[in-house]
């Protein structure tokens, strides 16, 4: 982890996992989590929230796409667990 920002982030939540950035949008592109979005009335590029769940062999096992935070996290988890 580089970025001093997410270093205040973790320290501040006193976080014990290792965070990653994407400053370059690569991973981003990749996921295709970089849409174009729009607010009021305004269009721009943003990202959108997403989550992706790998396996322990590094291969996608689920993908939610414009996550909603009400019970997300609770569906992750079960997903996690049942792998």
């Amino acid at each position: 982890m580089r970025s001093a920002k997410l270093c205040k982030f973790r320290d501040k939540y006193g976080l014990t996992v290792r965070l990653a950035s994407d400053e370059e949008g690569t991973v981003c592109e990749a996921f295709g989590t970089w849409v174009e979005k729009q607010n009021y009335g305004r269009t721009y590029m943003g990202i959108e929230r997403s989550t992706f769940l790998f396996g322990a062999d590094g291969k996608l096992a689920k993908e939610w796409r414009k996550v909603r935070v009400k019970g997300h996290a609770e569906a992750v988890l079960e997903a996690a667990r049942a792998l």
